[in-house]
């Protein structure tokens, strides 16, 4: 179906061509869930069949939507918050937006408010808040902003949008497979205490042993970093009690897994152990690591559903959808785990 006049194709053409409303299209290019598979379908075939593109300049004039999303992110030097992000950008994308992102150094409500602040400035249509501290958290609540706003990672944020993983749920899933081979209890090596996450992982841990009537030892701490779980991985290695280990992430689990075999501690025979994260190379550690993966990618398409849907409630185009979205972790079973045999 030409467009008349050789002009470029707008969403008025795209709705006529597959039969439906100006509306319905404009849903599809949000990704607004409420649409049904095979009217995406068509729309979309619509699209292509045009070479229709979003015309982000126009758009702004005429709704006083920009296009934009403001991100605000925390060290992306670990690897959840980047893949956090990274799954955040290719739903963006995916959703006919751009993101514009200021990166924390330093976890102030200060520096927040500044950086909610300098995205105000870029006329951003609402802002996606990588959370994974609870400093942060607090801070949000304390914002006054007049755009909406996402918390992602954000753990038990009850007065804000939030979108996380079930932190608690995949610690337990990683105890619960430990003491299921035949384990008496499991030592855990957690993350920072300012971080949510490790508070969630610490919990889902408690509870399995809790459950299971297993004692409960005292966590160790590290930093997320190999050479905390090499440190604390060595001292657990001089526990002839310790047999099974669940680390908070796969970095400290490396770190870990070195120190174990440097100690003559042979993994699973002697010890298993589980991580937390599913980094790339985890099944290609010695042995392949057993842990716990997160899909970010879901992550980041719902952070930006739920935000879009918050703009259109604001807009009084429909109602929000929930606003809270936990995301299921899912254990990952390869070497690093056997069934615990007695002496």
């Amino acid at each position: 179906m030409p467009v008349p006049n050789g002009r470029s194709p707008v969403m008025a053409d795209v709705a006529r061509l597959a039969g439906v409303s100006h509306q319905t299209v404009s849903r599809v290019l949000n990704g607004h869930p409420n649409v049904r598979t095979e009217t995406q379908a068509r729309v979309q075939a619509a699209i292509e069949e045009l070479g229709y593109r979003r015309n982000s300049s126009a758009r702004a004039l005429v709704t006083r939507r920009t296009g934009v999303i403001g991100v605000v992110s925390f060290d992306t030097t670990h690897y959840g918050p980047a893949q956090t992000l990274a799954g955040i950008g290719r739903a963006a994308r995916a959703s006919g937006y751009f993101l514009s992102v200021v990166t924390l150094q330093t976890v102030t409500r200060k520096a927040v408010r500044e950086a909610m602040d300098y995205l105000a400035q870029q006329s951003v249509e609402g802002y996606i808040v990588i959370a994974p501290k609870r400093a942060v958290v607090e801070g949000l609540a304390d914002q006054s902003v007049d755009r909406p706003i996402v918390a992602v990672e954000g753990g038990e944020a009850p007065d804000l949008p939030m979108v996380c993983v079930d932190q608690v749920g995949g610690a337990y899933l990683a105890t619960r497979h430990l003491l299921d081979l035949g384990h008496r209890t499991v030592h855990h090596i957690a993350g920072p205490r300012d971080w949510l996450e490790a508070e969630g992982r610490v919990e889902g841990w408690r509870q399995a042993l809790a459950d299971a009537g297993a004692p409960v030892p005292e966590p160790l701490c590290g930093d997320w970093k190999p050479r905390s779980g090499y440190d604390l991985g060595g001292r657990l290695a001089r526990d002839p009690d310790v047999t099974a280990i669940f680390v908070a992430n796969d970095q400290m689990a490396l770190g870990t897994l070195r120190s174990l075999g440097e100690s003559g501690v042979r993994v699973p025979e002697d010890v298993s152990v589980v991580g937390f994260d599913d980094i790339p190379e985890a099944e290609f550690f010695t042995p392949p690591l057993t842990t716990v993966s997160q899909d970010f990618s879901e992550v980041g398409q719902r952070s930006i559903r739920l935000l879009v849907e918050l703009l259109e409630a604001a807009d009084g185009d429909g109602s929000a959808a929930p606003a809270q979205h936990v995301i299921p972790a899912r254990l990952v079973t390869r070497k690093s785990t056997a069934m615990y045999r007695r002496a």
